[in-house]
């Protein structure tokens, strides 16, 4: 049961209260990413997550990470498209020092001149990273052209132009600006003291901004878009992707059990074709990313050079035998099964309840129950197969990239 509360201050608590563990997992989320971000602010998000570690008022870099580990508490936090979450996970017997330390990096860290210039640094090199590895790069640029024209296709790493200028003073703005009250949940799963909770947050909550202004996007049409990026690379990198569902559509669930269908598992139709039948691709599979304003479907492979073309036609094949055939009650009855199981075992982790609490609240206000979930799953039949299909089964629909050693026209392979 999760446990609902409005504090004093205007922030939600959300707090599932788990008596059998000597734990808690408590998080700070921010209802602040990559679409609140300008051309002038690109990768800011990450930015402040980095900058958090990097000292306080009172405590060092060094110290934090100390202090942590004295009480045997672990830490960290990460950015998304439309959220950023602080983390921490501690013993029971010491959540106190815990939210005191977390609290502390969210409300009081200096973003120290220096600091910011080595962070920067860093975060240089994770973009080196992202760069040097086809499959993330490949997949930042699908976001990028199925999102063409809103803010969804933001980077959250940014650029290495805008984020050389960013200052300390335009972070702290950014703070005032994004890191209101009235946009922050903080999540609590695990084993600990509800009033004790209430009470930390309450108090330490009320210095930052009451509200925020909100922002309205108006939707773009969709249009496919295609890019060959060519680099000196061993393997070929393809990833096909097409508009999904938001987050609090009603064929959400269909949704996901189609995927499943699809590429979701080492028995899904992608996996089984591609890689077990023709031998095309190591790694290949599907997935389906939702978000509060729009849904993503990718189809992502691995392959040799000399199979790019194959392996872009082999999917387009089971695209068009799922719209001709559809699918059979086996299949939906094992994808269904098999996503009951992957969201139970979820249910066996504190941080995982934390951070899908957490990240509902956040997005859409509320949080969903176990047995919501579940009958969610049992309820999807064929006919909502049909409905969901219908969105991923027309294949002039699809963007494509390709990352590649060669010159390719990857839209005559897509469209010819």
């Amino acid at each position: 049961m999760v446990k609902i509360k409005k504090l004093g201050c205007g922030v939600n608590l959300a707090m599932e209260f788990i008596p059998y563990v000597q734990s808690a997992s408590i998080g700070i989320w921010t209802k602040t990413g990559a679409v609140d971000e300008t051309g002038k602010t690109s990768g800011i998000s990450h930015l402040i997550e980095h900058m958090a570690f990097k000292g306080t008022q009172t405590r060092s870099a060094k110290q934090i990470a100390e202090d942590v580990d004295k009480i045997g508490s672990s830490m960290n936090a990460f950015t998304g498209k439309e959220s950023t979450c602080y983390y921490i996970k501690s013993l029971t017997s010491n959540i106190d020092k815990s939210i005191e330390i977390v609290l502390d990096m969210f409300l009081n860290s200096v973003f120290d001149k220096t600091e910011l210039k080595k962070e920067k640094l860093v975060i240089f090199e994770e973009m080196n990273m992202i760069e040097d590895s086809p499959e993330d790069d490949i997949h930042d640029i699908i976001c990028e052209l199925v999102f063409k024209g809103i803010p969804l296709s933001h980077s959250v790493i940014g650029t290495r132009g805008v984020l050389s200028k960013i200052t300390q003073g335009g972070i702290k703005e950014y703070i005032r600006e994004e890191y209101s009250r009235d946009s922050i949940v903080v999540s609590v799963a695990g084993n600990f003291d509800e009033s004790r909770i209430e009470a930390l947050m309450d108090e330490k909550l009320y210095s930052l901004t009451e509200t925020k202004s909100r922002k309205e996007y108006g939707d773009v049409p969709y249009s496919a878009g295609y890019k060959v990026k060519v680099k000196d690379i061993e393997q070929a990198h393809i990833c096909l992707g097409t508009r999904g569902v938001k987050l609090d559509d009603e064929r959400y669930y269909a949704f996901a059990v189609l995927n499943n269908i699809m590429g979701g598992s080492m028995s899904a139709r992608l996996f089984q074709s591609i890689r077990e039948e023709k031998g095309l691709a190591y790694s290949v599979y599907s997935s389906c990313s939702s978000f509060v304003d729009a849904g993503l479907y990718s189809i992502y492979a691995a392959v040799s050079q000399e199979k790019a073309e194959e392996a872009v036609l082999a999917i387009k094949d089971e695209l068009l035998k799922l719209k001709k055939d559809g699918v059979s009650a086996d299949e939906l009855s094992a994808a269904k099964e098999q996503l009951k199981g992957s969201y139970i075992f979820s249910q066996e982790n504190i941080n995982s309840r934390m951070f899908a609490n957490g990240k509902n609240m956040t997005l859409l206000g509320k949080v969903y129950l176990p047995e919501e979930v579940i009958a969610g799953i049992d309820n999807v039949g064929a006919e909502e197969i049909r409905e969901v299909s219908d969105i991923i089964n027309d294949f002039e629909n699809y963007s494509g990239v390709l990352i590649t050693n060669r010159k390719a026209d990857l839209k005559k392979w897509m469209l010819g």
